[in-house]
């Protein structure tokens, strides 16, 4: 498949999205558009894009002011169908989850692992994103390397929440130089943002 790339680096809203919209009008067959911008809210407005159009998509943050979003053309993009360039309000809410667990629920470890992957998928879906997701305790596995849910979580994260774990859970599991996306936080962190949180979920 054909890789287009799209330098939005530096440009405001809705520059990103008009530079890709005319990318996918200049394709002729099946494309990835790759492009590049330096804001959460790009990332989330490109989103929006190839959602609106039907596109698989990806994001991801590569740096602190450095964001990628994939969207796979599986065709030409006419010019007629192109919806608005629009400049939407930052998705993300005062809301904090709050995951302890690889698995979600009590009984079958196994199922318990995949209904906490479906709960991550779902969770980017959602219209309001959550500002912050703390991962502890055996929760610390999903955010390292060899977790399934990474390509969920890193998505979240290039659109501006705030993915953080334990790093006392990283270092007694051993996973501490396998973090392999968000940051490290602390008890103190962990219980402030609990506490300044408008609500938080538990899986």
């Amino acid at each position: 498949m054909e890789l287009v790339k799209v330098d939005a680096l530096g440009l405001a809203c809705p520059l990103p999205v008009v530079k890709t919209i005319k990318a996918l009008e200049g394709l002729t067959g099946p494309a990835a558009v790759e492009t590049h911008v330096d804001n959460e809210t790009a990332v989330q407005n490109l989103i929006r894009l190839a959602a609106g159009k039907g596109f698989p998509v990806r994001s991801e943050k590569l740096g602190e002011k450095h964001f990628v979003v994939v969207m796979e053309a599986g065709k030409a993009a006419p010019a007629e169908a192109e919806a608005p360039a629009l400049c939407l309000p930052d998705r993300r809410g005062n809301t904090v989850v709050a995951v302890d667990s690889d698995a979600m629920g009590r009984g079958s470890e196994e199922l318990g692992r995949t209904l906490m992957k479906g709960f991550l998928y779902a969770l980017s879906q959602l219209d309001e994103l959550p500002k912050t997701i703390l991962f502890y305790n055996g929760g610390a596995r999903l955010t390292t390397e060899g977790s399934l849910s990474l390509e969920d979580l890193r998505s979240m994260e290039a659109q501006g929440v705030q993915i953080l774990t334990c790093g006392t859970c990283l270092n007694y599991y051993g996973l501490t130089e396998k973090l392999a996306v968000g940051g490290v936080t602390n008890m103190y962190s962990i219980v402030e943002t609990l506490a300044k949180a408008d609500k938080v979920i538990k899986p």
